[in-house]
């Protein structure tokens, strides 16, 4: 991933320095910034309370807890990604519980490659969730100006006694006037006669 503008905030949710230590190799920090690590799920919990992280990773078992919830809590409650390094023995029963919350398992031992493929796919489909996040974000502002001009057409239908079509015009007049927007427009309109 040479040359990106988009560095991907990973926590490390591990109770082995060596599995960390071996996690951190496979993440260049041209890619992964920040990289934190904690060795439970309530330090984890805490850190995810405290900041927003776009993978996290977590090696079961963990001291306080197997990690099975974190995992599904971050999918479920964030837009992060989560990687759950499973025994494995316990692989195919693991999978088939997280699978439906969008968690990543993988066996261990298991391979640095196989690892980096699927840190790459991981950072893949964030990037996906990212594109639809800004796409509902701008219909979101899109809904929220039409509701505004609607509101604004309504203050000038009761208050200039005017039609929806002049109304309508009286606010697209105004942006082009003004050179604001139809929301600009329907402010101040609102803030007029509202």
């Amino acid at each position: 991933m040479i040359f990106q503008e988009q560095t991907y905030a990973v926590l490390i949710v591990s109770a082995s320095e060596k599995f960390d230590t071996q996690t951190r190799a496979l993440l260049p920090g041209t890619d992964f910034y920040p990289v934190h690590s904690v060795p439970g799920v309530g330090q984890a919990r805490r850190m995810l309370s405290e900041r927003s992280y776009d993978l996290v990773l977590i090696q079961t078992p963990l001291k306080d807890d197997f990690g099975l919830q974190l995992a599904i809590d971050v999918c479920s409650d964030s837009d992060a990604g989560a990687l759950l390094f499973v025994k494995a023995d316990l692989l195919e029963t693991v999978s088939a519980k997280v699978l439906e919350y969008g968690v990543m398992t993988l066996p261990t031992p298991t391979s640095s490659v196989l690892v980096s493929q699927t840190l790459r796919a991981m950072c893949a489909q964030r990037e996906r969730l990212r594109r639809i996040e800004a796409k509902q974000q701008s219909v979101e502002e899109k809904i929220a100006e039409i509701r505004l001009v609607n509101k604004a057409k309504w203050l000038l239908i009761e208050c200039l006694s005017m039609t929806e079509s002049e109304a309508q015009r009286y606010i697209e007049r105004q942006s082009m006037g003004q050179r604001i927007t139809k929301r600009q427009a329907a402010e101040n309109i609102i803030r007029t006669y509202g």
